[in-house]
């Protein structure tokens, strides 16, 4: 099952990041890449639920990321971290579903995975500050 979780959170980044970067129709997007990935039905939910918080809530998400990330304007991040941010600060601070620090390492194994060499560190960075508020 955490296999199958992961997948479906790479499958949520791999949508975000097409949409972000092309604008393409998350709908479409999620489709074309749930179907080739033989998922269950549970997790094809949990991806498609992944996808559509975080471009409902996308304007609160990236407000966090310039609060805890001021020095990275939002809009100059790399593609792939910034929306790994996206996905993870959704988890965080508004699904609350997993325990945040589950939802923090699959952050930080998304940044290793698909990131740059100093994506993970600035995806955990990032993120701890972030805890924090949900914490409080």
């Amino acid at each position: 099952m955490k296999g199958e979780r992961r997948r479906a959170r790479a499958i949520a980044l791999k949508v975000l990041y097409e949409v972000d970067l092309v604008g393409h129709k998350e709908e479409g997007v999620a489709t074309r890449l749930l179907e080739k990935e033989g998922l269950s039905e549970e997790n094809v939910s949990f991806a498609r639920e992944l996808v559509s918080g975080v471009i409902r809530n996308k304007e609160a998400i990236d407000l966090n990321i310039r609060n805890f990330a001021p020095a990275w304007p939002v809009e100059q991040m790399p593609v792939v971290d910034r929306n790994i941010l996206r996905l993870a600060i959704f988890e965080v601070l508004l699904d609350n579903k997993v325990p945040i620090k589950v939802a923090i390492n699959e952050a930080v194994e998304l940044a290793k995975k698909f990131g740059s060499d100093n994506s993970p560190k600035f995806v955990n960075g990032v993120l701890g500050s972030v805890s924090g508020l949900a914490t409080r």
